[in-house]
């Protein structure tokens, strides 16, 4: 399959240059095209003539997006217009990642067990995102037409660029302290992973919205512990904070229940991902071994 990767130079972009290596692939980073520019991106893919497109390119910044709403609507939604219909001549698919801040996040969590799967979010559940990344977000999904696949994804992380457990790995090395959220409830999703499962969408031919996280949900605080304690860092470093007791406050609102239940892979008998555990361990060993 001939298939054209946005935003190719990105964490998880990366990952899926490596996940399509054995396809005719043309990998197209943020500095090769600007996806926001309408003739760039119909030139690109009238030239490409790609029979898939896999659009990761995105503005990802949460507060950015929530201080610069045009440059979010831009990049985000409007962007996935120029692509859907530059693939259109073509005759391509659509493969657009997207987010888990298209939902609101204000379920609660009971505690754990059989009444926190019912509050997960699958992807037939009403979208109501709360900031501005979100809604530019869900805007791009809105541009993509029924043989086109959305694939929503959560807390990403992983080898390449800025993330969560890079970040925290890193401060474990310079404070004794380390105050992490403990009131957000999410999946972490690990990029590699993330990537096999968009390739077998793509390949597969399969159109619609599927939610891919790795299994299992956590929060922040916890999240953080592990990664420490893989690493061999005290994870009693970590200290639990409420999101409103932040300081400074982030600009955007987080969703305070995030979970995606991966239910259209499960009822489609596509494996699901592993263990966030597994990955994490994983993750934690190829970063403090470099």
């Amino acid at each position: 399959m001939r298939v054209l990767v946005t935003g190719a130079g990105g964490q998880l972009g990366r990952e899926l240059v490596d996940a399509f290596a054995d396809h005719d692939l043309v990998a197209a980073t943020r500095e090769e095209l600007d996806v926001s520019d309408r003739e760039a991106v119909f030139d690109a893919v009238l030239a490409a003539k790609p029979e898939a497109v896999v659009h990761a390119a995105a503005w990802t910044d949460v507060d950015g997006c929530e201080a610069d709403t045009d440059r979010a609507w831009r990049v985000n939604s409007l962007a996935t217009r120029h692509v859907v219909g530059a693939a259109r001549l073509v005759g391509a698919s659509v493969c657009y990642i997207s987010t888990d801040y298209v939902f609101s996040g204000d379920r609660l969590s009971s505690g754990g067990g059989a009444e926190d799967a019912l509050r997960s979010y699958t992807e037939w559940d009403q979208t109501g995102p709360r900031s501005m990344y979100g809604r530019s977000k869900l805007g791009g999904e809105m541009e993509l037409g029924p043989d086109d696949t959305v694939v929503r994804t959560s807390w990403l992380c992983g080898r390449h660029g800025r993330n969560f457990v890079k970040t925290m790995l890193r401060l474990a090395g310079e404070r004794d302290e380390i105050a992490v959220v403990a009131d957000q409830h999410g999946c972490p999703t690990f990029a590699d992973d993330l990537a096999d499962m968009v390739r077998q969408l793509v390949t597969g031919r399969l159109p619609g919205t599927f939610h891919v996280t790795n299994q299992v949900s956590t929060t922040w605080y916890q999240f953080a512990k592990d990664a420490l304690g893989a690493a061999g860092h005290d994870p009693d470093k970590v200290r639990p904070v409420a999101a409103a007791d932040l300081d400074p406050r982030r600009p955007a609102p987080r969703p305070a229940w995030s979970v995606l239940d991966n239910t259209a892979l499960r009822l489609s008998g596509l494996p699901l991902l592993p263990d966030h555990r597994e990955s994490l361990q994983r993750l934690v060993k190829e970063l403090t071994t470099q």
